[in-house]
């Protein structure tokens, strides 16, 4: 008989895939691959390459960079190493162009030294877990490493002069290779593969950021004699040459894509399911109920906090209701053999400690940790095999994402099952109604500017520092570096001499980049009495996470914050169980700096340009830990964050709103509609729910911004502006059609509102959208 939990996750299913099983293609080893590589491979499970990863290091080793997306877990690494490891251990000469160093360069003497390549992931998991399945291959010889934050001064230079190949991540490359290029000299000199792993993640201002990184690094290769070619795995990806030649600064036509799949995979059953409560309720239940029967499962859960209780509540049913054993199933085993391990859950986050990660990554790839409820920092963290099921606790922002993690399941080539778990939310509801939008639209395409002046001016000004700059570099730059070099001149930054611009601050300049957009260092979360780092956040989200009196979660474990130092980067919690959970609440103010653009929808006009909006934390709510009631709140003091970004934004002539309205009503009415306008956003541009934030007002007029969370912007609020008609009709229709009476999380409710105080009102909503829906 199945039990109610069973019961009501199947009511909540509504809609299911089955992607059939696929015969692989493999082909015959390339013939510039040594026996003695080919061996080392056969020997690490690999009887015979597929098809594609064949056509990938073919198309590399004739000096074509690549641009390979193929599903996840296609065996992508392969296609790149099997050139790597050609010319770093086996020393055999590609067949690509090696060109004499143009003149004026550097001319490197090898004396000897194997080509070199370097590999490039967005995460230091990632590049770990290569170096692990490198060093497997036992190849004498070879001298592999991995160099990042964490790597000692010791590791790293032998890296630097021994190794051939190195696994690191942008940030190293930007701010210690690069600017420490006289000391990688003989290893830039000796360059012959760039690998970039992950490329998809590479959007927006971070994208944009890394692309400039890569052309300086092709600019200081081709200073030492080198050229190297480029690869870059993406296992989902639209427009792969150009997003690719986007990235690496070159032409398209120099671009091979192989984006056709030929590795085997097994059956695969898609779930579609709403559940009627909490969608981190029901996917710990489905986490513990396929734990207990036996799948290695990951649950993908969209916030640390949420990973944090999904795995909580997961291995507290698991230890209500105990798996089957062989010993409880039949009669008792005889000899010594041992039991099985009870099934477990633990969860895995960003935040944590290096040692913490490695450990969980361990004990998942080796099979004793049955169960994991993970934010996407698992996501490009570890290639891990053998998984039975994947569940997703909510959409998780993009259709690539969504295939991403989705594509962890299946791995043995057995049937797998992968669930969504729709979030009451209004992009989770859409998707579920319309189920094509999701599974059959194509992923997102890439879409990075790096030719944008706020972003490009630094990184002249880095790439000056390391090689003083000329007017031919725009070949790596774009049209408009030599402009920009006057103005950096103009400013004090650079100076000319005869036709080169050089660095003139005794600082370097690459500290004043931030490629990822952290906005500068972190805040240490130091447990009291023990004096134990907990982990880290950046300092604008520690405002919201770790300020006085909130409730932390770390690895299932319940802590309160009793002091945030902002001067000395540190939150003080001690552990403690106290019955709630809070809610920052944050005051927004935005100021329109420049219009760019406008258009009218509707009965109201649609705006494009730059804004700037000041954030404060202000207080905080204390909601009941299981029914979510709210206790009470608490004021705070804390500092104002300003950002200068690029917006949309919607404006109505309050004459035109139905007079029966209030102000008080107007004024919920616009707050609800920025909520599900908000939610929906990602349907229809090429972003995901975290890379806009939005806000609303009525003086003078009713008015609603979204706006990029980078500075400088990344491009989604210019998307917003285009596709409005089908945006704005799609809000308007959600909630028309919600079913709920005032409001609901699938319509215009939303759990992480800091505004709350403004209220929401459906009707008014559905009348201001109804003004500018097509």
């Amino acid at each position: 008989m199945r039990s109610a939990s069973e019961q009501q996750a199947e009511a909540a299913v509504r809609h299911v895939r089955q992607l059939a099983a696929r015969e692989g293609v493999r082909a015959a080893w390339p013939s510039w691959l040594p026996d003695s590589v080919v061996a080392a491979l056969q020997q690490n499970g690999i009887p015979q390459p597929w098809a594609h990863q064949v056509d990938a290091a073919e198309a590399a080793w004739r000096g074509q960079h690549v641009a390979l997306a193929t599903g996840t877990a296609s065996g992508k690494s392969l296609g790149y190493l099997m050139p790597v490891l050609a010319s770093t251990y086996a020393r055999v000469e590609p067949a690509g162009p090696v060109r004499p160093p143009p003149t004026g360069t550097a001319a490197w003497r090898l004396g000897g030294r194997q080509h070199t390549a370097l590999y490039l992931s967005p995460t230091k998991a990632l590049a770990h877990d290569q170096l692990r399945a490198c060093t497997a291959l036992t190849l004498p010889g070879w001298p592999v490493a991995a160099v990042d934050g964490d790597t000692d001064l010791a590791v790293r230079d032998w890296a630097r002069d021994q190794a051939a190949y190195v696994f690191t991540n942008p940030d190293l490359l930007h701010l210690s290779l690069l600017p420490g290029h006289a000391r990688w000299a003989r290893f830039l000199a000796a360059l012959r593969f760039v690998v970039v792993d992950e490329a998809h993640r590479y959007r927006g201002v971070f994208g944009a950021q890394v692309a400039l990184v890569l052309r300086r690094l092709r600019r200081l290769a081709a200073w030492y004699g080198a050229e190297p070619t480029f690869v870059t795995a993406s296992a989902t990806s639209t427009g792969a040459a150009a997003s690719t030649a986007a990235l690496l600064g070159v032409d398209d036509v120099r671009v091979t894509v192989v984006d056709q799949d030929r590795s085997a995979r097994g059956p695969v059953e898609l779930t579609l399911s709403q559940p009627d409560g909490d969608a981190d309720d029901a996917t710990a239940d489905l986490l513990s109920r396929s734990v207990r029967a036996g799948a290695q499962t990951i649950a993908f859960v969209g916030s640390r906090r949420g990973a944090e209780l999904v795995a909580r509540r997961a291995q507290r049913q698991l230890d209500a209701v105990p798996a089957v054993t062989a010993a409880s199933a039949g009669p008792e085993p005889v000899g010594p053999e041992p039991m099985e391990p009870e099934p477990s859950v633990a969860a895995y986050r960003g935040g944590y400690l290096a040692d913490d990660r490695r450990r969980l990554e361990r004990d998942l790839q080796e099979g004793r940790l049955r169960g994991v409820a993970a934010t996407n920092a698992l996501e490009l963290g570890v290639d891990i095999a053998g998984l039975d099921a994947v569940i997703l606790s909510g959409f998780p922002g993009t259709r690539s994402a969504f295939w991403q993690q989705a594509g962890r399941a299946g791995r043995r080539g057995q049937p797998a099952s992968v669930t969504l778990v729709g979030r009451a939310h209004p992009l989770d509801a859409y998707l579920l109604a319309h189920p094509a939008a999701l599974l059959d639209a194509p992923v997102e395409p890439t879409v990075l500017h790096p030719e944008h002046p706020e972003l490009l001016a630094p990184q002249l000004a880095a790439a000056a520092q390391e090689l003083p700059m000329t007017e031919a570099d725009g070949g790596y730059f774009g049209s408009t570096t030599g402009g920009l070099l006057r103005r950096l001149a103009a400013g004090g930054s650079l100076r000319q001499r005869a036709e080169s611009w050089y660095w003139t601050r005794p600082e370097r300049a690459v500290d004043s980049i931030d490629l990822r957009g952290s906005r500068q260092g972190t805040v240490e979360i130091i447990e009291l009495g023990t004096g134990r780092v907990l982990g880290h956040v950046d300092p604008q989200a520690a405002d919201r996470t770790v300020h006085p009196g909130a409730v932390y979660l770390h690895r299932g474990e319940t802590y309160l914050v009793e002091e945030l130092d902002h001067l000395a980067s540190e939150a003080l919690v001690r552990p403690a169980r106290p019955g709630y959970l809070t809610q920052p609440r944050v005051l927004t103010e935005v100021t329109v700096l420049q219009q760019q653009d406008r258009r009218p929808v509707g009965r109201g006009w649609l705006h494009l340009g730059q804004i700037s909006v000041t954030t404060q934390v202000t207080g905080y709510l204390r909601r009941d830990e299981t029914l979510g009631t709210v206790w009470d709140q608490t004021p705070l003091e804390l500092p104002e964050h300003r950002l200068t970004t690029s917006a949309a934004w919607l404006t109505l002539d309050l004459a035109d709103v139905d007079p029966e309205l209030s102000l008080a009503q107007v004024t919920a009415g616009v707050h609800a509609a920025e909520h599900v306008a908000l939610g929906l956003l990602p349907a229809f541009a090429d972003c995901d729910r975290w890379d806009v934030r939005g806000h609303s007002s009525t003086a003078p007029d009713p008015t609603l911004y979204f706006y990029d969370q980078e500075p400088a912007g990344s491009g989604a609020a210019a998307q917003a502006f285009e596709v409005a008609g089908p945006w704005l009709t799609a809000a308007r229709d959600r909630v028309a059609t919600c079913g709920c009476e005032a409001g609901c999380p699938a319509c215009i409710v939303t759990a992480d509102c800091g505004e709350p105080r403004r209220g929401l009102d459906k009707r008014a909503a559905a009348d201001l959208l109804a003004l500018v829906a097509g």
